[in-house]
């Protein structure tokens, strides 16, 4: 009831999903960085400070369980993100509280271009500048992207492919999808 929709939910009967995936684990390096900094600024100000000062004490434990909830909103926020792309459409869906859907048409797509720092080529992400017919999209860059180069070549393919090969590969797995739901049913 209180989780968002699932990006599939979004899917027409006719779109094949290609690809699902949430940002690389990366995004929350910072965040992380920040929240355990500050809690040990919040704890080493306490230890130091006499037990005379406890109301500044309590102040910043306080301080510091606000920068665990604020740490973990941002986890919440990583963990409902996703990126759905179809035969047709990309779709992102962000929001822990209010969910914000992201749509781009696939025949929209111009150029690809994907990029990786040091880091990024370290830790398996990079990321996607996705160019359009003459306007900038919602989804124009995605950051932080796992595996991007698999990602390049997908999406390269569903644009700039042979459509009628993508056809027929999508009508032999829906049969096959098809029979084993019989056999799993008899």
């Amino acid at each position: 009831m209180f989780a968002p929709r699932d990006p599939d939910e979004y899917l027409l009967d006719t779109e094949r999903r290609v690809i699902r995936v949430r940002r690389h684990w990366a995004s929350l390096l910072w965040d992380s960085f920040e929240a355990v900094a500050l809690i040990v600024v919040c704890v080493l100000v306490s230890y130091l400070l006499p037990p005379s000062m406890y109301v500044v004490q309590n102040i910043l434990w306080y301080v510091a369980l606000l920068v665990v909830l604020r740490f973990s909103y941002h986890v919440m926020e990583w963990w409902v993100e996703r990126l759905v792309v179809t035969d047709k459409r990309f779709i992102m869906t962000t929001g822990v509280w209010t969910t914000k859907v992201l749509m781009m048409p696939i025949s929209k797509v111009t150029d690809l271009t994907y990029q990786r720092t040091f880091w990024g080529r370290m830790l398996g992400y990079g990321t996607m500048v996705v160019e359009s017919a003459g306007q900038i999209q919602a989804l124009n860059n995605i950051d932080y992207l796992p595996r991007p180069e698999d990602f390049y070549d997908t999406i390269s393919e569903l644009v700039f492919g042979d459509k009628q090969k993508q056809a027929e590969r999508f009508s032999m797995i829906k049969a096959q999808r098809a029979a084993r739901g019989k056999r799993m049913v008899g």
